[in-house]
């Protein structure tokens, strides 16, 4: 008995699941098979993928004497041939939501990840297991394709979609060949040579066998150039610390990427060479970096007015070329977010004048306009006056406070507990304020004497529990519970 083909593809926003799903389609269609395929929409802000269902009867309409087969419109757990996913945890719920039958499904995905919301905004490493989804992948799936499909798109110039076509080609499970394949990409007319090559890519991927050019460019991309001065720390620091020069530089200037380095290669120095010493200015390494590009309105109006931001914006609402869209920034500064940009006396003196007042008033700029675009880049064009604000003299204080404590107990125990304690503070607004009380009081109790257990015991409950309780239970302090209001309905 002939059965339909059934493939599910999940793609994120500007992925092209949609045009790999008229690939198929084309496909399908002149090869004279019966096609059908439907989409859901995925919502924003990465919590899941817009997913295509496409059913392909393998039997030519000119053999079924008339008859159309009867195909359903959604994906049925455990009767799927194919399931690709764009990127790994996208595997990973159609796993979890039964569709890849391991007597059944080819699974095809790839190993990058693109972080969903719950991730980003967890106090601590709120980070997915990759390596648990791969082995499930292995395990539960017939058969399962798993490489780096965004870096081999990069290298060809491509888009991801492009390769997991390619990938999806090689698996044997579409009932039409690779040039049936080719065929449709060419018949679209959009990126025809760019998306043939990304194909060609993923197809030989699949199979094991990559081009000498691949895998140098991969390599290229996955391990940038190491600078003389990072060359000159200890090797389990140069990838850390090139991505933290990279970091301050961006956020600042190579003045302060160097400044960066003394700071690191003063951590250094404390490492006596010890494992735990090494371990230790690691950590701190990395944590200073994103502490040292602190979150502040200039930073905001930096990243929001990037060409590569305003383009990731285009492809993610469909916008085609030429189109223009309406763009509008919702911005909330308070009184702290104003009063980092002044010199500190100044800065001082509006927090005494304005103190008990209510400054947080939500505005609106359309960024699609010239007026609305050009205070973002008046805000961004402050940076080189950084050094001379109150945000900056007050987070560099801070740094060097957490970095005496560390280098102090470097290369003891303590020392890498005290690093690792640099997570605390990110962020910005009452995020960034809890992080630094959580901190301070951390460093209290080293002031004191403690433990390099009972520092790790206060920096988990400080990660764990946004409202303190769990720290100030780890420390020793009371708890102040929030007050409860009851609301009575009013008597007539």
């Amino acid at each position: 008995m002939t059965r339909p083909v059934c493939i599910l593809v999940a793609a994120l926003g500007g992925e092209g699941g949609g045009v790999l799903a008229d690939w198929l389609i084309d496909a399908a269609t002149h090869a004279g098979y019966p096609v059908q395929s439907t989409s859901v929409p995925g919502v924003a802000q990465r919590t899941g993928a817009t997913t295509y269902y496409v059913e392909i009867y393998p039997c030519p309409r000119h053999e079924l004497g008339g008859r159309e087969p009867v195909m359903s419109l959604t994906p049925t757990p455990g009767q799927l041939d194919l399931v690709a996913a764009s990127e790994l945890v996208e595997a990973g719920r159609s796993i979890q939501a039964g569709y890849v039958d391991p007597e059944r499904t080819t699974l095809v995905t790839s190993t990058h990840r693109e972080y969903a919301v719950s991730e980003k905004s967890a106090m601590g490493d709120g980070r997915y297991n990759s390596d648990r989804i791969v082995d499930a992948a292995n395990q539960r799936s017939r058969r399962a394709v798993i490489f780096d499909m965004r870096t081999l798109a990069q290298s060809n110039g491509t888009v991801i979609n492009t390769v997991m076509f390619g990938a999806m080609a090689s698996s044997g499970v579409l009932p039409f060949d690779r040039t049936a394949c080719e065929e449709a990409i060419r018949r679209s007319g959009k990126a025809v040579e760019a998306s043939l090559r990304g194909f060609a890519a993923g197809f030989d991927a699949a199979q094991g066998r990559l081009t000498a050019a691949d895998k140098l460019n991969a390599t290229v991309q996955a391990k940038p150039a190491v600078s003389p001065r990072v060359a000159m720390l200890p090797p389990a620091l140069h990838e850390v610390a090139t991505a933290g020069v990279a970091l301050t530089t961006d956020f600042q200037d190579e003045r302060y990427a160097d400044f960066y380095l003394d700071r690191v290669q003063r951590l250094v120095s404390k490492a006596e060479g010890t494992e735990t010493g090494l371990a230790a200015a690691v950590e701190a390494a990395r944590y200073l970096a994103l502490w040292m590009s602190y979150e502040d309105v200039i930073r905001v109006a930096q990243l929001k007015t990037r060409r590569e931001r305003l383009q990731r914006v285009r492809r993610e609402v469909g916008a085609r070329v030429g189109e223009p869209i309406r763009m509008t920034e919702f911005l909330k500064p308070g009184l702290d977010e104003i009063a980092s940009v002044l010199p500190p006396t100044l800065a001082a003196w509006l927090r005494r004048k304005a103190a008990g007042r209510q400054w947080h008033r939500g505005m609106y700029i359309r960024t699609d306009t010239i007026r609305g675009f050009l205070m973002l880049c008046g805000l961004r064009s402050l940076r080189p006056l950084r050094r001379h604000m109150s945000r900056y003299v007050e987070e560099q204080a801070a740094i060097e406070l957490w970095l005496a404590a560390v280098e102090t107990a470097t290369p003891a125990p303590l020392g890498l507990e005290i690093a690792l304690c640099g997570n605390l503070v990110k962020g910005y607004g009452e995020t960034s304020r809890r992080g630094h009380r959580n901190l301070d009081l951390i460093l209290k109790q080293v002031a004191e004497g403690a433990s390099a257990e009972k520092v790790k015991a206060a920096r988990v409950a400080a990660l764990a529990d946004p409202e303190g309780r769990q720290l100030s239970a780890a420390v020793g302090l009371p708890i102040v519970r929030p007050i409860q209001i009851i609301r009575r309905k009013p008597s007539n």
